[in-house]
């Protein structure tokens, strides 16, 4: 899988920049998010390094087939009406698990936002781990993650400090328009 992973994304025009990240269990934010192909290359990076890593999908898309092919793919279906309950049913499948790497795209949507969502920053507070920023830049078309981010007990703090980091790394998304981060 792994060949086939990275054979594909060569094909498609991809370099990728980094491997795994190397705790068991972490937060990959990943920006920007303005398409449904950043689940796909995200999906065809990580696995062309070996890794699995899980992501939060709206459960509205795990309808018969699709929702079979998302879940394969390390989709978790979640209900976005009750983010406290989303919330922690994740950190409980994350304190459950031995090794978990969760994707999570902070504008938290494909359409254009100012305010990312802080919601990651729960998850890795709680379950006291580590975040790091990945990327997918259509207009370089690299792929990958870059630091580690230390969070404070100020998500909002944090979250400005996040965006000034992505808007520094130039980004273009698939859909230039919809990626705003700030």
């Amino acid at each position: 899988m792994e060949k086939f992973c990275a054979w594909l994304l060569r094909l498609l025009g991809w370099t990728v920049d980094s491997g795994l990240a190397p705790e068991k269990k972490c937060i990959l934010l990943g920006a920007p998010h303005t398409s449904i192909w950043d689940f796909v290359i995200a999906y065809l990076y990580y696995r062309s390094n070996g890794g699995h890593a899980k992501c939060m999908v709206k459960k509205e898309l795990f309808v018969p087939v699709l929702g079979s092919i998302i879940r394969a793919m390390g989709g978790i279906p979640v209900d976005r009406k009750n983010a406290t309950t989303m919330l922690r049913s994740i950190i409980a499948e994350m304190n459950n698990s031995d090794s978990f790497h969760l994707a999570i795209a902070p504008e938290g949507t494909r359409k254009p936002v100012k305010k990312w969502k802080t919601g990651f920053h729960t998850i890795a507070r709680n379950a006291n781990i580590p975040v790091y920023l990945a990327y997918f830049d259509w207009g370089t078309k690299h792929v990958g993650f870059t630091q580690k981010v230390e969070l404070t007990d100020d998500p909002h703090a944090d979250m400005a400090r996040i965006q000034a980091l992505y808007e520094e790394m130039h980004l273009v998304g698939k859909h230039p328009k919809n990626y705003v981060t700030k």
